[in-house]
């Protein structure tokens, strides 16, 4: 079994597959990626797609399918997307266990790549436990 980049909630999921459904018959899901900005320095991207890349990481869940552009997958390893509901906003959130910092807001993060040999190590671990 590969090692999925990134994995999503049903929240998540299902936010996805209503944006997709409300978008036209070109839509066939989303795309997340990281750009600068913001007074913590990155913040995460989700665009609609239509045609996907095909150098993008794809995952699946429940339907919804999420492309992450490859500049993004250091950065997003073992993230969780999630899509909350709250009072004063909506929107996708992410449990990034490569942001060191994020701004008051919580608009922008500030994100460190992954360590692949520490993640290596893990999943090797794992293998052994199991």
């Amino acid at each position: 079994m590969g090692f999925a980049v990134m994995t999503m909630t049903e929240s998540a999921a299902n936010r996805v597959k209503a944006i997709v459904g409300n978008s036209g018959p070109d839509a066939k899901g989303v795309r997340v990626g990281i750009k600068k900005g913001g007074c913590a320095g990155m913040e995460y991207t989700v665009d609609l797609v239509t045609e996907p890349n095909l150098k993008d990481d794809l995952i699946e869940h429940a339907g919804a399918k999420v492309w992450i552009e490859p500049s993004a997958v250091l950065y997003l390893l073992g993230t969780q997307m999630d899509f909350e509901t709250g009072k004063m906003r909506s929107g996708f959130t992410f449990v990034n266990p490569n942001q060191t910092s994020a701004c008051g807001c919580g608009e922008s993060v500030e994100l460190k790549p992954a360590d692949l040999a520490a993640l290596a190590k893990e999943r090797e671990a794992q293998a052994h436990a199991g």
